[in-house]
């Protein structure tokens, strides 16, 4: 049977190993990006579509993929594609979370809010996974 066609850029050799290494990498980056380096600035302001918050958000996501696509041996056009659809897709991700628990008056002393954060981390999480079985064709 013939292989389907491989995605320029993709890591035909990735082994179950590196696999494992560089979803442990995705780990860490949205550990650092959403915990240790979010502020009040960020976290005031992600509701707001556009805000410099939100997008120094995004940034700080974007540089922490970059090392771990560069060191995994992606092809520049794909790591640079990837980079730029997980920002959009983390941002819009997180804007409507937030967005959504200011509106229904949220706080973490509230179910729905820890409800909606733990959808909010599965679904970042997911993406992670997403472009993993992307690399690994």
């Amino acid at each position: 049977m013939a292989q389907p066609p491989r995605i320029a850029g993709g890591l035909s050799q990735l082994t179950a190993p590196a696999l494992l290494l560089l979803l442990c990498a995705f780990q860490v980056k949205h550990f650092l990006g959403d915990f240790v380096l979010q502020n009040e600035f960020i976290l005031k302001n992600r509701r707001v579509w556009g805000h410099p918050g939100g997008m120094l958000h995004v940034l700080i996501h974007a540089v922490l993929t970059l090392p771990i696509l560069i060191v995994a041996g992606v092809a520049v056009p794909l790591l640079f594609a990837i980079v730029l659809v997980e920002a959009l897709f983390h941002y819009h991700v997180d804007w409507l979370k937030d967005l959504w628990v200011h509106r229904m008056g949220w706080s973490p002393s509230d179910k729905q809010f820890w409800w909606l954060t733990g959808a909010d981390q599965a679904v970042h999480q997911l993406s992670y996974l997403a472009i993993a079985a992307l690399l690994a064709g």
